[in-house]
């Protein structure tokens, strides 16, 4: 018995709380709207369809919450610029460029939770063409043996790839990398981003299921005008836009060194450098400054993959992976 019991505890631990925190929390993965890592916008909505404020009401009315152009262009990161899809109600948005399924998260997707507990969530997936649409796996461990009331709180620990995980202002992303044994996508090229609200009864006659075929539970019924997930954004990381492409040779010679490296960092190149920036895999921006010798124990870098970019006066871009090991 003295032996069970732990490994109960670490059994439960791990089924229940393996996924990332809330925004601000150490190992979450939130991106805040004005990080530098976006770098594009939806630009046009493809389609638009609202769902019930309760789906168990097939006579009843629609979502009416918002515009549908509230999701176009920047996070807001409130509540009131978003728009709302109702039980099952999905959009489908475009972009000015494709994207791309690069280093880390490739796009986010914002919605308008006032906290980080209350979490109406959705199912995301992508197309190249606008008919192959695949969507990104999700997993939900949420507790199904009792329904989540309309203002009842979620763990976000316990909710993998499902749009809403984080409050406004702060994205969820996503990594086509999860998709790569797709067919039908392009994912060098992708091109539309589709939201899915998801109902979050435990009726298995209404509900909405994961990848893994669990039942989601979250806030049931909410059967009021701005019902079902609120989005608010989606916004792109890896781009195809060619204005953002990447010139080496333009800064030709940069060495960087030593990599991997053990906390010390120096950049030698002929180039002015202007700006010197230190993104992680998630794309989160660690450091960003002008110096050319950094330290990254001392700025309180934890160890791991990064991106380092340099941009000098002329605007050309160098960057390259940075390993930093203990």
């Amino acid at each position: 018995m003295k032996l069970l019991l732990p490994l109960l505890f670490l059994t439960t631990f791990v089924t229940f709380g393996q996924f990332a925190p809330s925004a601000g929390i150490p190992g979450t993965t939130a991106i805040y709207k004005d990080s530098s890592a976006i770098v594009e916008w939806a630009t046009e909505v493809v389609t638009f369809s609202r769902g019930l404020e309760d789906i168990e009401n097939p006579d009843g009315p629609l979502a009416s919450f918002g515009e549908e152009s509230a999701a176009l262009g920047y996070a807001e990161g409130n509540s009131a610029d978003v728009v709302s899809l109702g039980d099952m109600g999905s959009i489908t948005l475009g972009f000015e460029y494709s994207f791309q399924n690069g280093p880390g998260h490739d796009f986010l997707v914002f919605e308008n939770s006032f906290s980080d507990d209350y979490l109406e969530l959705a199912h995301v997936e992508v197309s190249s063409d606008g008919e192959r649409f695949v969507r990104i796996p999700s997993i939900s461990n949420t507790q199904t043996d009792e329904q989540s009331g309309p203002f009842d709180n979620t763990d976000a620990t316990q909710i993998h790839n499902l749009a809403g995980k984080y409050r406004q202002g702060y994205g969820t992303p996503f990594d086509l990398e999860d998709i790569a044994d797709s067919a039908g996508i392009d994912l060098m090229d992708v091109k539309y981003v589709r939201i899915i609200d998801v109902v979050g009864t435990i009726n298995p006659e209404f509900g909405t299921f994961d990848s893994e075929g669990n039942i989601i539970n979250d806030p049931y019924k909410t059967d009021f005008e701005s019902g079902g997930f609120d989005l608010d954004a989606v916004g792109i990381i890896n781009s195809n836009n060619p204005s953002l492409s990447i010139n080496e040779t333009a800064m030709q010679p940069v060495v960087v060194y030593p990599n991997p490296t053990q906390g010390a960092l120096s950049i030698r190149t002929n180039a002015n450098v202007k700006q010197v920036t230190l993104i992680d895999e998630i794309g989160r921006i660690v450091y960003q400054g002008t110096d050319e010798v950094l330290d990254l124990k001392q700025l309180g870098i934890s160890t791991g993959m990064y991106i380092l970019r340099l941009v000098d006066e002329e605007n050309n871009i160098h960057q390259e992976r940075i390993s930093f090991i203990d």
